[in-house]
């Protein structure tokens, strides 16, 4: 008895061993087919079965089963199915086909028969399905993933985009709102807390083009302005950001973009602008909207390019609005009108304050403008 205790034991944990062996590779078999790495076999024999269905649904009840049914697997496997694969499926579909019309019948002799539409219609199918399949296999991207895919980079650009906690008696909010209700826009915000979390630092960019036109070269460039914010000194951010968007060598490489500094203990601040709209500042004291604006070029024009920066101070009660041409210019107004119809609709906060305000004035100002539209607003408790 003493001498079998070790090899029961040895048979269990070998047991055991096995079956998590086994576990973890049907965890990753599925993984791996969700990903679109695995094998597409499952999904091709499902469909391989599907088709002597129908055939017989076909045959049997013509009426109700049509024919043409045969393009509903045709169509799933366009989605679902490596081009290799999809012309097997098509090889079994054409047999059913054949099957179909000998014992149907010729279609001279009535209704439900496989006619030269129907083999039309399933011909075009397959056509379309082969095409998507291939297109699909070229990109490298499988339709399991593709959704999948562009909805983590429109959460990249957000969480990118996200501002960080400013001390008590600050409030800031950032609003974005893409042209033609897109999810990606070419307007972005990177910022930082810098010099030991006294400082704050701001970049609001507007790349050139709208929408998901722009909305890959935003990711690019937010990823990348959000590497150099910080690791810079706050006058050496702007010209890497130009020498980076030079190297990309992009037929439409400009950008426009502004940054702040602001100190958050003293209220101080610097705004570097390349080629960007004034920001506007309201001076709690007076009740008026002040024009801010850095003098410098558009990114991504020529190397060299010098920015100047414009300082202010933001007091208590005061509040300070960065926001992106969408915002301000149509067709039907240019920008000063634009920017005098923002001031005009941001009165209307300065009693009730500012918080929750930046969505409610792009939805004021521009809200049926076909372009991207940000808005940063920053201000200080009184």
């Amino acid at each position: 008895m003493a001498r079998s205790t070790p090899r029961t034991d040895t048979y269990a944990a070998r047991y055991r061993k096995a079956v998590r062996r086994a576990r973890v590779a049907l965890r990753k078999s599925a993984v791996d087919y969700f990903r679109g790495d695995g094998s597409d076999w499952v999904a091709l024999a499902g469909l391989f079965l599907t088709i002597p269905a129908i055939m017989l649904a076909t045959i049997t009840t013509p009426v109700w089963c049509a024919p043409e049914a045969l393009v509903l697997p045709i169509v799933a496997g366009g989605l679902l199915l490596r081009p290799a694969s999809l012309l097997g499926l098509y090889a079994a579909s054409a047999a059913a086909l054949i099957v179909e019309s000998a014992v149907l019948g010729p279609y001279t002799e009535g209704a439900a028969r496989v006619t030269p539409g129907t083999i039309l219609v399933v011909a075009a199918c397959g056509l379309f399905g082969l095409l998507i399949a291939q297109f699909r296999a070229r990109v490298g991207v499988p339709w399991r993933r593709g959704g999948t895919m562009l909805f983590d980079l429109r959460e990249r650009i957000r969480a990118q985009s996200a501002l960080p906690p400013l001390p008590k008696g600050w409030h800031r909010e950032m609003a974005l709102r893409p042209a033609g209700g897109q999810s990606f826009s070419g307007d972005f915000v990177v910022a930082a807390r810098t010099n030991g979390g006294r400082t704050l630092e701001a970049v609001l960019t507007d790349v050139s083009g709208k929408g998901m036109d722009a909305g890959s070269r935003a990711l690019l460039l937010s990823g990348a302005f959000g590497g150099l914010l910080g690791s810079l000194p706050p006058h050496g951010f702007l010209p890497a950001a130009n020498a980076y968007l030079l190297r990309q060598d992009w037929d439409e490489g400009f950008a426009t973009s502004v940054h702040l500094v602001l100190d958050l203990e003293s209220g101080d601040y610097e705004l570097l602008s390349a080629g960007h709209l004034p920001a506007l500042q309201l001076h709690a004291g007076s009740g008026r909207w002040e024009e801010k604006a850095g003098d410098g070029p558009l990114l991504g024009v020529y190397d060299g390019a010098e920015f100047h920066p414009v300082k202010g101070t933001l007091h208590p009660g005061d509040v300070l609005m960065l926001f992106t041409d969408g915002l301000v210019e149509a067709a039907d107004r240019d920008i000063a009108e634009g920017i005098d119809r923002l001031t005009g609709e941001a009165d209307r906060y300065v009693t009730a304050g500012f918080h929750g305000a930046a969505w409610h004035l792009i939805e004021a100002c521009a809200r049926d403008v076909n372009d991207d539209r940000a808005l940063l607003l920053i201000s200080r408790d009184a």
